[in-house]
């Protein structure tokens, strides 16, 4: 069985000032939102958070943002957060932009022990900048190297008490490479059950890629509400 605990601050006690955090979601999609509560109000400082983007102001990844807590952001989408660009445009915020399809391979390749790999996007760019190229019948690629984390903050839909989790549609997005890529993987979910209750066939992340386990409620929030004129 995985550590089961019943408190989110205790499930995040041991992130230190400093650390390097995976964060799983894509926008408010499939965020670890409870885990990221309990970080705003341990006031860890320095963090550097390898996510997709920095969601909305006033929600997720926003409330550390918002309360200084994060000393770098490696993403590939700035998105709707103002905060976000403010504190880029200042100089308080170090941003390491990359393609979506390289960030995503990046953590993968982090997570099966790839220490790095060849891709044409961003060839002839400043993200080649210092990075050694190589041609590859006729086509110029560009080194990238793999991303690790600390820790791996994920969300799931449905958990078994050994720890393998099922994701909920799209909220699946960077959740299963990152609880890879996490030297310790905290996944919250929705839902837990017990052990051997989960169809095998149905388990997207194992068990041995999570450390510690806990249950909580999702908020579901909506990023940006689109409604048609009446």
């Amino acid at each position: 069985m995985k550590t089961l605990h019943q408190s989110f601050t205790e499930a995040v006690k041991d992130i230190k000032d400093g650390s390097t955090l995976m964060v799983g979601g894509f926008g408010l999609c499939g965020i670890p939102e409870n885990l990221l509560l309990a970080l705003v109000e341990t006031e860890v400082k320095n963090l550097t958070v390898i996510s997709n983007n920095c969601g909305v102001d006033d929600w997720g990844l926003g409330l550390l943002l918002k309360n200084r807590q994060i000393k770098k952001m490696v993403a590939s989408y700035v998105g709707e957060n103002k905060e976000f660009e403010r504190q880029v445009l200042s100089g308080e915020l170090e941003v390491e932009l990359l393609p979506q399809g390289t960030l995503a391979e990046k953590i993968r390749a982090g997570g099966a022990g790839i220490p790095a790999f060849f891709t044409p996007a961003g060839v002839g760019t400043q993200i080649a900048e210092n990075k050694e190229n190589r041609v590859f019948d006729g086509k110029e690629y560009v080194l990238e190297t793999a991303l690790t984390a600390d820790f791996s903050l994920i969300r799931a839909a449905i958990a078994d008490k050994w720890g393998n989790l099922i994701y909920s549609k799209t909220a699946q997005n960077f959740n299963p490479m990152m609880a890879a890529a996490g030297k310790i993987t905290i996944a919250e979910a929705e839902e837990i059950v017990e052990a051997g209750d989960l169809n095998p066939e149905h388990i997207q992340t194992p068990s041995i890629y999570v450390q510690r386990l806990i249950q909580g409620a999702q908020q579901k929030k909506i990023e940006r509400l689109t409604v048609q004129k009446v």
